[in-house]
């Protein structure tokens, strides 16, 4: 299984647009990837998930994933949270 923290900095948060770039990005992969907020685990796959979670400016997510190219997946979805201008 492979988890990486990350602190959204985004003064939007995560809303629409790059969540949906990042469910495209969890789609590539074969693993299981899943983001956590408050407690709460929701699939990266599904963007009404993501957009259930409401994550504001300042919230702190974990990305996990577990399968066979699970690292991948995790990598992948921290650089495209980065590139988005979302979170460090």
């Amino acid at each position: 299984m492979a988890e990486q923290t990350m602190k959204i900095t985004a003064a939007d948060g995560v809303h629409a647009r790059p969540a949906t770039a990042l469910v495209q990005v969890a789609g590539k992969y074969e693993a299981d990837v899943n983001i956590e907020y408050k407690g709460k685990s929701v699939n990266m796959k599904s963007i009404m998930g993501v957009m259930s979670l409401g994550i504001p400016n300042g919230a702190e997510i974990k990305y996990t994933a577990e399968g066979s190219d699970a690292d991948e997946a995790v990598a992948a979805l921290v650089a495209k949270t980065k590139e988005e201008g979302l979170g460090e």
